[in-house]
C-alpha cells in the first residue's frame, strides 16, 4: 500500500509532467494556429482559403483537448479557429473573390459550429487563473459571431478586448487589429494617429496588411490620393490574387467617385 508520502511524491511527479507536457504543447498550438492561419487566407496563389489546412488544424487540437481539457488556452484556440471556419461560406464568391466581413451573407454561416466555439470560449473563461491569449482573441471572435449584422457588432467591448490582449500578449499585429477596431468606435481618424505612432516605432515594417488598414482609413477620410497610395503599396506587397482584385475593386471605387 501506498503511503502518504508515497502518494505526495506521486502527485509532484504527475504535476511536473503535467507542466513540461503544456510547455510542450504551447509550441504544438502555435504551429497548429499557423497551419489554421495558412488555411484562413493563404500566403500566396489564386484561392484565398485552403479548407483542408483549415480542417487539419482543428482537428489536431480537438486531440490536445481530448489530452489536456483544463487548459484554457487549448479550448481558447479551438473555439477561435471553429469560429473563424464557421464562416468560411460567406467570406467569397463563386468566383473566388472575397466578400468582406461586413458584406457577408450570415445565412451561409456555420451556426452549429459557431454554436460549439461560443461554448469553448465560455468554458475557457471560466478556468482558473488569468485569460489567455487564444481564448481573448476568441471572445473576440464570439462577438462577431453573435452580432446580427455588422453595424450592430458591439465594437466598444471589441476594442476593450484587444486591449486586454495588448496586456497579456503585446505585439504589432494585434495593436493594428485594436487600431482597426478603435476606427469604428472612435472612427477612422483615430485610429489612423495608431498606425502612425506604430509605424513610428518600426512595428510591422514590411508586414503586407499595413498598407491594406491605412489604405482603408484613409478612403472612409475622404483622403482619396493618400488612399489610392496606399491601396497601390498593398497591392504591389501581397502574392494573394483574391486581395489584388480587392484593392483593384477599391481603386475603381475611387477613381469612379
Amino acid at each position: 500500500m501506498l503511503s502518504v508520502e508515497d502518494l505526495g511524491r506521486r502527485e509532484g511527479r504527475l504535476q511536473i509532467l503535467e507542466n513540461v507536457s503544456f510547455d510542450w504543447a504551447r509550441g504544438v498550438l502555435a504551429v497548429i494556429y499557423l497551419v489554421f492561419t495558412e488555411g484562413y487566407v493563404a500566403t500566396s496563389g489564386e484561392d484565398l482559403m485552403r479548407p483542408d489546412l483549415a480542417r487539419e488544424a482543428i482537428r489536431l487540437c480537438r486531440l490536445l483537448d481530448a489530452l489536456m481539457p483544463r487548459r484554457g488556452e487549448i479550448k481558447g484556440l479551438l473555439a477561435l479557429m471553429l469560429l473563424h471556419d464557421a464562416r468560411r461560406a460567406g467570406r467569397q464568391t463563386a468566383g473566388g473573390d472575397i466578400v468582406l466581413l461586413e458584406e457577408q451573407d450570415r445565412a451561409l454561416w456555420d451556426r452549429c459550429q459557431i454554436a460549439e466555439g461560443l461554448r469553448l470560449v465560455e468554458e475557457a473563461l471560466r478556468l482558473p487563473g488569468r485569460p489567455e491569449g487564444y481564448a481573448v482573441q476568441a471572445a473576440i471572435a464570439a462577438l462577431h459571431a453573435r452580432a446580427p449584422n455588422y453595424k450592430d457588432t458591439d465594437w466598444p467591448q471589441i476594442a476593450g478586448l484587444y486591449e486586454v490582449l495588448l496586456r497579456i500578449s503585446p505585439s504589432p499585429v494585434i495593436e493594428l487589429n485594436h487600431a482597426a477596431a478603435i476606427s469604428m468606435v472612435d472612427g477612422p481618424a483615430r485610429a489612423l494617429d495608431l498606425i502612425d505612432a506604430l509605424e513610428a516605432r518600426g512595428g510591422l515594417r514590411g508586414y503586407e496588411l499595413m498598407p491594406a488598414v491605412r489604405a482603408d482609413l484613409l478612403r472612409r477620410l475622404g483622403r482619396r490620393d493618400a488612399a489610392r497610395e496606399a491601396y497601390l503599396q498593398a497591392s504591389a506587397a501581397t502574392q494573394l490574387e483574391p486581395l489584388r482584385r480587392l484593392y483593384a475593386r477599391r481603386l475603381k471605387e475611387l477613381d469612379g467617385e
